[in-house]
């Protein structure tokens, strides 16, 4: 057990930092408007069909094989960024901005009904494209670093740094930039933050621009790690992102971070060693059960979160 242990927490890592940046866009949009974009899981799936076309038509034009890896992954992941940001902005013009009035339950059952959306069309496109919906895409990193005690895959690196970079990013402009101190005073205050000439309209479309792209970046990372893609990866991994938001604290970014990072490390550790601990009796398919009963405890004895703030209404 002990052995396999640095490799296991390397996958972790890996599968962590991407849910932190999925989570991102999950606490980004719940900050501002206060729902649960419950498509995001479904652009992150679009954003991962987006990357592996563009990999597979580029490999069909004979581009890709004379074509630096990292020059081929930085344009892939650009392109991905573009669509499903553009893609974000348009579900949030279209579907979100005339209920945002509604009551809260209204705009949720918005958010389910473009996720179900998203998943046909991929589906339908694909089918007429390809006659099939599961791709798989070719793999730009396959070598491995060997390190004595564990072998780090390249692609694992890449992921990370580049995860990374984009969290770090994302910290900055928020806290940093003209545009990220207007987000957060429109998280504070809709009213208050129009009155003091911000257009509260243009952040929130700045918000589902940026949470998209995140969102459709990590859908490249995702099949760049895993090779084979679907259209219903989004859901549970759009889930358990959910999750991490939750357990860091929805509408926290640094919450998101640490959420994602850790949901990951836990349901790697639980698919590697829950057969061992348990003579057998479950399996690694009880890593979800794992994942989505810290959401139920979390709900249930801190429903704000790790960094999360308890909100006290006033009577």
């Amino acid at each position: 057990m002990l052995s396999m242990l640095p490799q296991v927490l390397i996958d972790g890592l890996t599968l962590g930092f991407m849910y932190a940046v999925v989570a991102l866009g999950y606490t980004m949009v719940y900050g501002i408007l206060e729902f649960i974009n419950f498509a995001h899981g479904e652009i992150f799936m679009v954003g991962a069909f987006v990357g592996t076309e563009v990999l597979l038509i580029t490999d069909s034009l004979g581009a890709l094989e004379g074509m630096n890896p990292f020059v081929a992954f930085f344009i892939t992941l650009i392109i991905s960024m573009a669509i499903t940001g553009l893609l974000g902005i348009t579900i949030e013009r279209i579907a979100y901005r005339p209920l945002r009035n509604a009551p809260r339950l209204v705009p949720l059952i918005s958010a389910i009904g473009v996720s179900f959306l998203l998943q046909d069309l991929v589906r339908f496109t694909e089918a007429i494209a390809r006659n099939a919906f599961i791709l798989n895409g070719p793999q730009l990193f396959t070598g491995k670093f060997d390190i004595g005690f564990a072998q780090i895959p390249s692609k694992s690196i890449v992921i990370i740094v580049i995860a990374i970079a984009m969290m770090i990013c994302l910290s900055l402009f928020i806290g940093k930039s003209k545009w990220g101190i207007a987000m957060r005073a429109v998280s504070q205050d809709q009213s208050t933050a129009s009155l003091m000439t911000i257009n509260v309209d243009k952040v929130i479309m700045l918000t589902f621009l940026i949470g998209s792209s995140l969102g459709g970046a990590t859908g490249v990372l995702f099949a760049q790690n895993y090779g084979s893609i679907d259209p219903f990866i989004g859901f549970i991994l759009g889930m358990k992102a959910f999750t991490a938001a939750v357990l860091g604290g929805i509408g926290n970014i640094k919450g998101a971070m640490f959420g994602g990072v850790v949901i990951g490390l836990i349901e790697s550790l639980a698919g590697a060693y829950m057969g061992q601990l348990t003579n057998g009796a479950f399996g690694a398919e009880y890593k979800d059960v794992i994942a989505f009963s810290i959401l139920i405890l979390v709900l249930l004895f801190k429903p704000e979160g790790l960094f999360g703030e308890a909100v006290k209404e006033k009577v």
